[in-house]
């Protein structure tokens, strides 16, 4: 059942970078959470898979997600 957990990532990492280049500003904000959510989702499913590389980058990814949460204005 894990294994379906795939497809919501995919889709929130998608729906995110499709946000980011948005040019109204409340859109780029979510694309944050969104790609937040992808990669908590990512890092479960990296787990049960023993994808451990995967889940270092999702870890990296969302510190730079943070890092632009905070940075954006």
């Amino acid at each position: 059942m894990i294994e379906l957990l795939q497809w919501p990532a995919m889709l929130a990492t998608v729906i995110a970078s499709y946000l980011v280049a948005s040019h109204i500003k409340s859109r780029r904000n979510q694309s944050f959470y969104w790609f937040i959510a992808g990669n908590v989702l990512w890092v479960i499913w990296g787990w049960q898979d023993h994808a451990y590389g995967l889940i270092a980058l999702q870890v990296c990814l969302a510190a730079l997600n943070l890092r632009g949460m905070w940075k954006t204005d």
